[in-house]
């Protein structure tokens, strides 16, 4: 009896740590592709657009 439920136990033990790698993988997933959407080809410096666009006279007041 007990080594049935033990075996019942490590059967519902593998479908969790397999659904759950399976989350962690397509998470992974999308999120790598969204940060390939994201890259900027014309920021060469590495530090974003911040000199790219000069201010409006009334935003610099």
């Amino acid at each position: 009896m007990n080594l049935l439920i033990f075996i019942f136990g490590f059967i519902i033990f593998i479908v969790y740590v397999y659904f759950l790698l399976t989350i962690v993988s397509r998470q992974h997933r999308i999120q790598r592709n969204e940060h390939q959407n994201a890259y900027d080809e014309l920021d060469m410096d590495g530090i974003g657009n911040q000199g790219r666009f000069p201010l409006k006279d009334d935003m610099k007041k």
